[in-house]
């Protein structure tokens, strides 16, 4: 968009099915924005690599972790770039959000940051790390059924009743932006490795993180391929880029991948990802829960399985790395450690 300034609580009174303006969309120049405004907050992640599994891959595998972020996750980035431009009337009257667990956290350590109050609509079985860090953080945390109940209705009536300003998880211009800063680090990491990446993935939920990511690469390494990767039965970005349309996920479908189960591409997110992504893959649990596995004993990683997918998309051959440089975004670590060992025992 032309310029992020003014109210931002607005997002209410958009009907979200309307086609975005292109007013409404973030720009390159945003992102650079969120670069500067999150500078001093956010981690700029390191770029890591393991000569042994790129010897056993046959090509050269790039791993951004961003779970070694602030809050585990790259929805830090995002958050503390929404809070900190929002007004000081704004401010004042707090902020509401919706997430299963990382947007929740990123949101709740910004306002802490910031001195701003918090309300985390959450679901009631998101990991109980999850739950529990958002709370430490400070925020009030209320559950619902992820099944039978609303999330967005919850928090927009929270909002509402409160005047505070609602924080997408993904469907927002200041939060795609500050995702997007992942991008233009990719691109600083990867020449100062001297490597020339073939393609790029990015795990894919409501697509904020790749919208962002593809928005700064197309700046900075323009002809980059960049995909997005999501659990099999959610895999709605894949089926929406064929298509051209949003696609919805079916109710029945479940996923091990907590962070990325969201119902259907963004409003905003797809109207980026659908000019700018070259494509996506499925991947299924087990190969996320093998991933999970690789992350950790050949890199060191722990990685929770919504945080794995794109890694688990070139282990499984979804796309060819023979020959070829690829980069993988590992998105976060906030993984039960029960489940995390009980996946861990699984491959011993």
């Amino acid at each position: 968009m032309t310029s992020l300034a003014g109210s931002q609580n607005t997002d209410r009174d958009i009907d979200p099915n309307a086609p975005p303006r292109p007013d409404e969309l973030p720009t390159v120049a945003d992102v650079k924005a969120a670069r500067q405004r999150i500078a001093g907050a956010a981690v700029r992640t390191p770029m890591l690599e393991s000569i042994l599994l790129n010897q056993r891959l046959g090509g050269r595998l790039l791993i951004k972790p961003e779970c070694l972020q602030k809050t585990g996750s790259f929805k830090f980035r995002g958050a503390y770039n929404k809070l900190s431009s929002l007004s000081d009337a704004e401010k004042a009257c707090g902020v509401v959000a919706y997430s299963s667990g990382n947007h929740a956290q990123g949101v709740a350590a910004a306002a802490q940051m910031l001195g701003i109050d918090a309300t985390i609509v959450m679901p009631a079985d998101a990991p109980a790390i999850k739950l529990a860090n958002t709370r430490a953080y400070g925020a009030n945390v209320i559950t619902y059924d992820r099944f039978t109940e609303n999330r967005e209705a919850i928090g927009n009536a929270i909002a509402s009743e409160k005047g505070a300003v609602l924080v997408a998880p993904y469907d927002d211009p200041y939060v795609m932006a500050g995702q997007g800063t992942i991008g233009y680090e990719i691109a600083e990491q990867v020449k100062e490795l001297g490597a020339v990446p073939d393609a790029v993935l990015v795990n894919c939920g409501g697509g904020g993180l790749i919208s962002g990511t593809a928005l700064a690469l197309s700046d900075a390494m323009p002809g980059l391929p960049v995909y997005a990767v999501e659990p099999a039965l959610f895999d709605d970005t894949k089926r929406s880029l064929e298509s051209g349309n949003r696609e919805k996920v079916p109710p029945e479908a479940r996923s091990i991948c907590d962070a990325l189960l969201a119902p259907m591409p963004g409003r905003l997110t797809f109207a980026l990802n659908k000019k700018l992504l070259a494509g996506g893959f499925g991947v299924t649990d087990d190969e996320v829960r093998e991933a999970m596995r690789v992350a950790f004993t050949e890199l060191k990683l722990v990685v929770e399985p919504g945080g794995a997918v794109s890694l688990a998309a070139i282990l499984s051959g979804k796309i060819d790395i023979e020959g070829k440089t690829l980069v993988a975004v590992v998105s976060g670590g906030n993984v039960d450690p029960a489940q995390f060992a009980e996946i861990l025992a699984e491959g011993s």
